[in-house]
């Protein structure tokens, strides 16, 4: 992999790899199929941003947030490689700017979101660039079992097929359940060359409270933390604004995020919270996978989330430096109404909501819904695989 360590200095500006990176990137390099699980914060990006740059043609990247796609595209342009996305969130310019990078055979890397793929035009467009490699960043998406399914990447398997090129899969959370639907969906049942890096982030402390006067619980632990980069993650659009005006009102920099912003509202939060120190955003789970700041100090749940796999990512946002970093979840009885409507409202099959509901009602008969849990991580998943996901944390 002597190639690859002049690339890494000049244009990722490391001396070395992480610890599991190397041999990933030396398998996708080589034109493998790969399925890679590694921590949050272990590096996932540069396992097929590398690899992309060491091979010919373009290599395409499916990531399922246009805010995901723009921070690493302008990191990696930032970096003087060619890159570019095509997503629904482009200017005419920049779309203008990659058409003219392929015409020219400079673009390296294209990112895109899966439902473009849906578009008849799109694997026709695909054919003709000279694609060499998918990537595929977040592939948990395509489990129907997963906490973040999204339909759409069930057209991978097909790109993949069609273009007749390798295809590396990462992601950070995925049980052994996941992991055989990656294979299946993504690889056709073949299985790809594994790499199993481990869930463990020994930096990031864990702590839990019962819910008592959430708002002021909140403001108490982002004032212990005053000037530290932090997120909050709430159940509800509406709470994220009330709680984002109280940590402005105690002289904090905080701003809400949610789905219901306007995209461009958005994408200034976006901004702000990549470039300012010591800025807070209070959100919905909208503000998600792909958030990359290295140096938030802390994550606070002002709800319980909604399963064991969403829990792992959001803290996961917290000490990507490797330097220490807090987490501390809220949780109440409420936390288990609010689930249920999740359950009822998500996009999972019917036999899944079943399962979670059937799961659900069972720690409720054994208490009562009114009860406080006696161990929070209760109101998790109950099944058999959110323990095995949590012993692995």
């Amino acid at each position: 992999m002597t190639d690859a360590i002049p690339l890494l200095r000049d244009i990722f500006g490391f001396d070395g790899f992480r610890p599991g990176q190397e041999e990933i990137v030396d398998a996708v390099t080589a034109g493998e199929n790969v399925l890679a699980i590694m921590p949050t914060g272990g590096g996932k990006s540069l396992c097929f941003q590398l690899p992309a740059l060491m091979r010919p043609g373009i290599t395409v990247v499916i990531s399922p947030l246009i805010a995901l796609m723009r921070d690493q595209v302008r990191a990696l342009q930032e970096a003087g490689v060619c890159a570019g996305a095509l997503t629904s969130g482009n200017t005419e310019e920049e779309t203008e700017a990659v058409w003219n990078s392929i015409e020219a055979g400079e673009l390296k890397l294209l990112y895109m979101a899966p439902e473009r793929l849906a578009a008849g035009s799109a694997m026709g467009m695909l054919r003709r660039i000279g694609v060499s490699l998918i990537a595929v960043d977040e592939a948990h998406c395509v489990s129907q079992w997963g906490h973040d399914f999204r339909p759409d990447y069930l057209r991978i398997g097909e790109l993949r097929r069609a273009l007749d090129v390798p295809l590396a899969a990462f992601t950070a959370t995925a049980d052994q359940e996941t992991q055989q639907e990656i294979v299946q969906k993504l690889f056709d049942g073949e299985a790809p060359r594994a790499f199993l890096r481990g869930f463990d982030r020994p930096n990031i402390h864990l702590a839990f409270a019962a819910k008592d006067s959430p708002r002021k619980q909140i403001l108490e632990f982002a004032d212990a933390r005053r000037g530290q980069s932090g997120i909050v993650y709430c159940g509800t659009r509406a709470k994220t604004e009330d709680i984002a005006r109280a940590l402005g009102a105690s002289g904090h920099v905080a701003c809400h995020y949610h789905g219901g912003m306007e995209a461009e509202d958005r994408r200034i939060v976006e901004t702000r919270f990549a470039r300012e120190d010591g800025l807070i955003v209070v959100a919905t789970v909208a503000f998600g996978m792909g958030i990359d700041k290295p140096d938030i100090r802390w994550v606070a749940h002002a709800d319980l989330p909604k399963s064991i796999e969403a829990y792992y990512q959001e803290i996961g946002r917290a000490g990507r430096d490797g330097a220490p970093a807090e987490t501390m979840t809220l949780f109440g009885p409420e936390d288990i109404r609010l689930r249920r409507s999740q359950i009822d409202e998500g996009l999972a099959p019917a036999e899944r909501r079943g399962a979670d509901h059937a799961a659900e009602c069972a720690s409720g008969a054994r208490r009562g819904d009114d009860l406080p849990p006696s161990n929070p991580l209760e109101l998790f998943w109950r099944g058999g695989r959110a323990l095995r996901q949590l012993r692995s944390l």
